[in-house]
């Protein structure tokens, strides 16, 4: 289930902000998704998700937007004993 947010920008500003007028929808978007993420509300998947990219693909995304990734040392041993399961296999 989608929300659907509206909100109202005056003309010469949207103008300014987007040399398109089809780019501004996305940018709003994707600029909620970054805030979202760098305030911890949003995972990595759930921003994926919002803007409608693999994990990987948000990841570069963020990486384009000089973001650095919510990684902490948890999340470091979780993939590192993910990786000796597979290793196992």
């Amino acid at each position: 289930m989608n929300t659907d947010i509206t909100i109202s920008v005056p003309a010469e500003i949207a103008a300014n902000l987007a040399l398109d007028k089809s780019d501004l929808p996305r940018k709003t978007l994707e600029a909620l998704a970054i805030e979202g993420y760098r305030e911890g509300h949003l995972s990595i998947g759930q921003l994926a998700e919002m803007l409608r990219l693999s994990v990987l693909e948000a990841e570069e995304f963020l990486q384009t937007k000089n973001i650095s990734l919510n990684y902490s040392m948890t999340d470091f041993e979780d993939d590192l004993e993910t990786a000796k399961v597979l290793d196992r296999k």
